[in-house]
């Protein structure tokens, strides 16, 4: 006789899975960019590259690529960190000018959403927000490539486009299966470049990635697939590249375990620990990666009555005691978040904005929050207020 606690979990009767990108993975490979443009119709190619990344010499190993296939390139770099709405607008105009067939989002996840936001605007005209949500286009777009400079957004796996409003600050998701790069090519010589702090932001948020997809009301098992291997690959080797930065060993591990959380995500979507960090990004200009780790461990123990056993897989992964898996999962982050020299509390990120008036405000808006909406425990406003006040203790 079968016991209840020994049956099988049930596994849903149906789901979609999606998987629109095609990865080219190894050290060097970016000098494939050429060969591959050229295989989806390139002939003139429109690069997307942030400051850094140009100044790093990375774009300029991609033009050389594009340039050695006898493509036409241009670069657009006019945008920031968050690129806002009038960025994205501001190089769909540049792009008219040059009139693309193909185009290429070379950086961190700011430039390969800055692309994609492009690439909204280019082939289906009006704002970005317009496209706010899933499958908002219904019209084919240009082809794109994706080459990730660092190792956290997922970008590089996704359709979505993170853009924020010029005006609000709000970060707009907007996704269509169309955006989403026919190619990535996953070269980790271009991530040995990033600053420790650059590693560490982006680090925390493909840990999150993994960890919050996998608990996601729209999680499936095909997506859980993913999110676990993710999960494996990043919490294994993102203490190295923390402690040895030039181990490209670990960095391999990591920017594919980044990859293979942005394709969960792409199909289980996240949860309130974005939903929480999303306004501190918006209001206080936290950086996305500070923000989510500093919210993700009181996230964690708040989705713990209802997420053990997948809490206790994910324990289990990353060799932590199972016996009260939320509890050692958020003394981790927290670990990892020293290690970086992160901050811990929401004080030391907002300073004396932490009154009731303004956690109030803050809860609202991450009430609000698309990401929320798919936190395996609900999560109201008071319960923001509550999550907040817990970030403020000192830890």
């Amino acid at each position: 006789m079968t016991h209840e606690s020994e049956k099988p979990a049930v596994q849903p009767s149906s789901f979609t899975f999606r998987a629109n990108t095609r990865l080219v993975v190894g050290e060097g490979r970016v000098a494939e960019l050429g060969n591959v443009a050229q295989e989806l119709g390139g002939s003139r190619v429109l690069i997307v590259s942030d400051a850094g990344v140009l100044a790093a010499g990375h774009t300029s190993a991609g033009v050389a690529s594009l340039k050695a296939s006898g493509l036409e390139t241009t670069v657009f770099s006019e945008f920031t960190e968050n690129p806002t709405t009038r960025q994205v607008e501001a190089g769909t105009a540049f792009a008219k000018a040059f009139n693309p067939d193909l185009i290429v989002g070379l950086g961190g996840g700011s430039s390969m959403d800055c692309a994609k936001g492009i690439n909204f605007l280019l082939c289906c005209g009006g704002k970005m927000e317009d496209y706010q949500g899933r499958g908002t286009t219904g019209r084919p777009l240009l082809p794109s490539i994706g080459c990730p400079t660092t190792a956290g957004t997922g970008s590089e796996t996704q359709s979505f486009a993170l853009i924020s409003d010029a005006q609000t600050g709000e970060k707009l998701a907007c996704g269509d299966p169309n955006a989403a790069f026919r190619v990535a090519i996953l070269d980790p010589c271009l991530t040995v470049t990033q600053p420790a702090r650059v590693t560490a932001l982006t680090g925390i948020d493909a840990l999150s990635h993994a960890l919050e997809s996998h608990v996601s009301t729209e999680a499936t098992p095909a997506s859980r697939v993913f999110s676990r291997e993710g999960w494996k690959l990043l919490t294994k080797n993102l203490p190295d590249v923390f402690r040895n930065p030039t181990d490209i060993r670990a960095r391999s591990a990591v920017q594919l375990g980044a990859a293979w959380a942005g394709l969960a995500i792409e199909n289980a979507m996240l949860g309130a620990a974005h939903g929480a960090a999303n306004p501190l990004t918006a209001r206080y200009k936290v950086a996305h990666g500070q923000a989510v780790g500093l919210m993700l461990p009181h996230i964690i123990r708040f989705n713990g009555k209802v997420a053990q056993a997948q809490y206790v897989e994910l324990a289990a992964i990353a060799g932590l005691s199972t016996d009260v898996p939320d509890a050692s999962l958020a003394d981790w982050i927290h670990t990892l978040l020293k290690m970086t020299g992160l901050y811990q509390s929401l004080g030391d990120v907002i300073g004396t904005h932490t009154e009731t008036n303004e956690i109030e405000r803050l809860a609202q808006e991450a009430s609000m929050q698309w990401t929320s909406s798919f936190n395996p425990r609900p999560c109201s406003s008071a319960d923001f207020i509550d999550l907040y006040q817990r970030a403020s203790a000192k830890a």
